[in-house]
């Protein structure tokens, strides 16, 4: 037997025999559904010798056959009552377990998402994506097609998505170009560490995003659903269906709140607070002002996440903040990284450590977040050390900024573009999808190993739009990404250690020493990130304007 689980109530399995039956019985099944037609294999049982093991073993069973590759919405809805019906948990099986797996997908369509469906199923080892036009129809055989195409779709319309928008009509104005996003509000996300320190206020962060998409570029307002990579198509929740001859890919990344247990509940309360939300900042910022005395943590989860500096970021302008208003003695600042180092691009951490030390922090390295009782004010954390034994510590605080795991959005994850570990699998240099060559990707949802910044984004920008009109005039690549990311570290309110990085940790700084030194704290550098760099990002980056980020050209090999 091979029995896959999908949920605690259904599970799905190949063909299975009579002498499986108390096996399938002692494994603690209430029921068996047969979606296998008798006589499709001259080795295979009937179902009446299952029923009468079934019947022997105390368990239940439905006959509902169904003819390989021809699964009908009404079967579907059989399944589905079925389910409810029966005693659980329920083992349906097939010849291998697909028509089950898929019997399953297209019944609870219209109760859970497509991409829960998908990630189930994709969990159990079976592939879904045959039926997702029909899961994304709530589970019925859709009647249209296609209804709407484009020459480029882009899917998201954060700062990867708007900024190669504008990159692409600066290039071939003439182009038929789609932005699918959902949101209403745009946001400037690196402005809130600022935020969080009383320098910015939240407004400044955000812009409709009807103001952003460029001219002449359309605004499909809705969320995706699934990928359809062999058909050219992208499918929305409700089943409309874009096609695009060329696509791009850049959703940014998931904040997975709901990973750290009793997190959600106590966010904006309790001195719980975080900067990787445009509501909290302000609170932070409160927090801070407010905090004259006790323990103070900041958290950071593993790897990746976006702009690695961001946990650092608020603890050292906090610090800063209790330095100057002398209430810095009577604070405990303790820095909890899941990870083993203070920053991965060594170059940078003497700069850091002289700040650690100077705010009097404690650095607890491979302490991860896992859970966090508001009102009893107290986080729990799996500490994992090498070549130590794996615990767990809980510490009291008064204040907690607290930085969520992040992993790739779930219709990302369970799709065709995403790798093993579930981000857009794409080329590092040209950033085009390793298995089909109409699709890139930029921005933190795909997995070059670079920095998940909006300088990143920035830089990656007119590399896409490089290539998809090389690709568009029949051409191989023109442009390649350098893994470019920078990294604006607060160490104090008026001065910046400005890490700038690329591929491997190689430094990559965009001045010369004598004018900014970037492994050093900055005035130049604050000034770029408090003055500088706001209007560079709504006036020229999602304009298409591409000052000092010239593609690198594609080198022979």
């Amino acid at each position: 037997m091979d029995i896959k689980d999908i949920n605690k109530r259904i599970s799905v399995s190949p063909q299975i025999t009579a002498a499986d039956v108390k096996a399938i019985a002692d494994a603690g099944f209430r029921a068996i559904i047969c979606n296998r037609p008798d006589g499709e294999g001259a080795d295979q049982p009937t179902f009446e010798e299952i029923d009468t093991a079934a019947k022997a073993a105390g368990l239940e069973t439905l006959y509902l056959p169904i003819v390989s590759g021809k699964v009908e919405d009404a079967d579907a809805a059989k399944f589905g009552d079925a389910l409810d019906a029966l005693p659980g948990p329920v083992l349906a099986y097939c010849r291998t377990g697909t028509r089950s797996a898929t019997l399953w997908s297209l019944s609870q369509a219209k109760s859970l998402s497509v991409s829960d469906i998908l990630a189930a199923t994709k969990s159990a080892g079976y592939d879904m994506g045959g039926v997702v036009r029909r899961i994304a129809n709530g589970g019925k055989t859709p009647t249209d097609n296609t209804d709407a195409s484009f020459d480029v779709v882009i899917v998201g319309g954060g700062a990867g998505g708007i900024a190669v928008a504008s990159s692409l009509k600066a290039r071939k104005p003439n182009l038929d170009i789609a932005v699918i996003d959902p949101a209403d509000i745009h946001y400037y996300q690196p402005g809130w560490t600022m935020v969080g320190a009383g320098v910015f206020h939240p407004q400044e962060t955000a812009k409709t995003m009807g103001s952003l998409i460029p001219k002449g570029v359309h605004w499909i307002k809705s969320a995706v659903a699934a990928f359809e990579p062999k058909d050219n198509a992208v499918i929305l929740d409700g089943c409309r269906v874009v096609g695009y001859k060329r696509l791009i890919v850049a959703p940014g990344i998931k904040l997975d709140w709901n990973r750290i247990e009793g997190l959600v509940d106590t966010l904006g309360k309790n001195g719980v607070t975080s900067n990787y939300r445009y509501d909290l900042a302000p609170y932070t910022w409160k927090l801070v002002q407010e905090l004259k005395e006790g323990k103070a943590l900041f958290t950071q989860p593993p790897m990746p996440i976006k702009c690695a500096g961001a946990p650092q970021k608020a603890m050292y302008l906090s610090g800063d903040h209790w330095f100057k208003n002398g209430a810095l003695k009577n604070i405990d600042i303790q820095f909890m990284n899941a990870g083993g180092v203070l920053f991965g691009v060594k170059d940078y951490v003497p700069a850091l450590e002289k700040y650690v030390e100077k705010y009097d922090a404690s650095l607890n390295f491979f302490h991860n977040l896992v859970s966090i009782d508001g009102p009893a004010k107290k986080a729990t954390f799996a500490v994992a050390k090498p070549d130590t034994e794996a615990t767990t510590v809980t510490v009291d605080f008064d204040m907690i900024h607290v930085v969520p795991p992040q992993v790739a959005p779930d219709f990302i994850r369970v799709s065709p573009l995403a790798d093993a570990a579930g981000w857009v699998d794409v080329d590092q240099a040209t950033l085009r999808h390793k298995t089909y060559d109409n699709i890139w990707s930029l921005g933190d949802v795909m997995n070059a190993p670079n920095a998940k910044t909006a300088a990143a984004a920035r830089v990656q920008a007119p590399v896409v739009a490089e290539n998809v009109c090389a690709d568009i005039d029949g051409k191989s690549a023109v442009a390649q990404y350098n893994g470019y990311g920078s990294c604006p570290l607060t160490v104090e309110r008026g001065k910046i250690v400005l890490a700038e990085f690329g591929y491997g940790g190689a430094l990559l700084p965009s001045f010369p020493k004598w004018i900014n030194d970037g492994t050093k704290p900055s005035k130049l550098a604050w000034w770029l990130k408090e003055t500088a760099l706001p209007p560079i990002y709504w006036k020229a980056m999602l304009r298409g304007r591409e000052w000092m980020i010239k593609p690198e050209k594609v080198t022979a090999k």
